[in-house]
């Protein structure tokens, strides 16, 4: 398997270009951490945090991107960050 630090950087590239599309509707994700099961954590912010349809764009639109271009990762969750 990959180095976690190297699926990391695999993992920020994406969000990059995920990205504008959230900030264009008012929204952004923030990186947390990716777990030893590779699964990534983000938070969605802005209006993306407060959308109902976050899940949907999280699950069909991150989620979806993440695995195309890191097929190692099982999933994309949101943890709500206090």
């Amino acid at each position: 398997m990959e180095d976690k630090q190297v699926i990391e950087k695999k993992v920020n590239n994406v969000l990059e270009q995920i990205r504008p599309y959230l900030q264009a509707d008012g929204g952004d994700i923030k990186f947390l951490n990716l777990t030893d099961d590779l699964t990534v954590n983000v938070e969605l912010m802005g209006a993306c945090g407060s959308c109902p349809y976050s899940v949907m764009t999280l699950k069909n639109g991150v989620e979806e991107a993440m695995k195309k271009a890191i097929p190692e990762i099982k999933s994309v969750e949101s943890v709500q960050v206090q």
